[in-house]
């Protein structure tokens, strides 16, 4: 069955006007529902992550600080987002809802968040709507636990994977593959284990050529155990905060092809949403929940 960590917390009260679309947080499960995509039956409510695995990714003194509110005000500019108890408390719950999404990928071949894939999250900063790496901490969990041994990170989102690229820079046991808009956030990139920009403007024919070339390669070269998957819709043309020039039908067959590689070499896969900034709520939400229809039809 697939399980998906979903907490109402996800859904977190920023201030009007705010360009973060928070609100996708609480549509998208209402959609998968009513749609009969989900029931109940495939949700799970994850709780607080544990320290301790927090703590084999982040620093210590940022950790605490993060967690006491005593953050510098340009750090917590840089985060995007106003400081507070609740919001740390969500970042915490996204982090167990990935580590406990692994135990079930392990289970039943997939699973899914319906937030996380902080990606920008350095082992002791946070950036861009990011504080706690979710897919580095559920690595980090899977590797001191012994339930893998080598593991590949898949990141689609239309920006770089930057703390990831940061927090496994000498863990050769965890392979960081970045694909992006050569032009988007952060200016100054991280070196990924592979690193491909796009140009501006890249469209679904091009941006599926190169992923699927590459993928391919690199489940042959890398031959993980476990993939985490990063799977943002911030590579809609649509987007305000992307620049390539994707189709819905497009980034759905990005999924398609993610899901059902992981699917048919029979390696558990971890998917988290990662961003999504079309003006339209409904763009954003129909897309998440494509990949969320093709889950369920492939690991049926």
């Amino acid at each position: 069955m697939l399980k998906i960590a979903y907490h109402p917390l996800y859904k977190h009260p920023l201030p009007e006007g705010h360009r973060f679309p928070m609100i996708k947080y609480e549509l998208l499960p209402q959609q998968l529902l009513h749609e009969g995509t989900c029931t109940e039956h495939n949700f799970f409510e994850p709780e607080l992550a544990e320290d301790h695995h927090i703590l084999a990714v982040h620093d210590e003194v940022y950790f605490k600080d993060l967690v006491d509110l005593n953050l510098s005000k340009s750090a917590v500019r840089k985060i995007g987002f106003p400081l507070s108890d609740e919001l740390v408390l969500r970042e915490r719950i996204i982090a167990d809802g990935t580590i406990k999404g692994c135990g079930f990928a392990l289970k039943h071949g997939i699973a899914m968040n319906i937030a996380g894939g902080t990606h920008h999250a350095y082992s002791d900063r946070g950036e861009a709507f990011c504080m706690l790496n979710d897919q580095a901490i559920g690595a980090r969990y899977l590797l001191n636990n012994e339930l893998a041994k080598k593991i590949l990170i898949v990141d689609l989102d239309v920006h770089q994977g930057n703390g990831t690229a940061e927090i496994f820079k000498t863990d050769h046991s965890v392979f960081s593959f970045s694909m992006h808009g050569k032009g988007n956030y952060p200016f100054k990139k991280e070196v990924s284990d592979l690193d491909i920009p796009l140009e501006k403007g890249t469209t679904d024919e091009e941006y599926l050529s190169i992923l699927k070339k590459n993928l391919l390669e690199l489940l042959e070269q890398v031959q993980p155990d476990f993939i985490f998957y990063l799977c943002g819709v911030d590579v809609l043309e649509s987007d305000k905060l992307g620049t390539l020039s994707m189709t819905l039908e497009g980034c759905k067959e990005r999924d398609r092809f993610v899901l059902q590689t992981c699917y048919d070499a029979k390696i558990p896969l971890q998917c988290s949403m990662g961003g999504g900034y079309s003006p339209d709520i409904k763009i954003i939400v129909e897309a998440h929940a494509n990949t969320f229809r093709l889950a369920q039809d492939i690991y049926e």
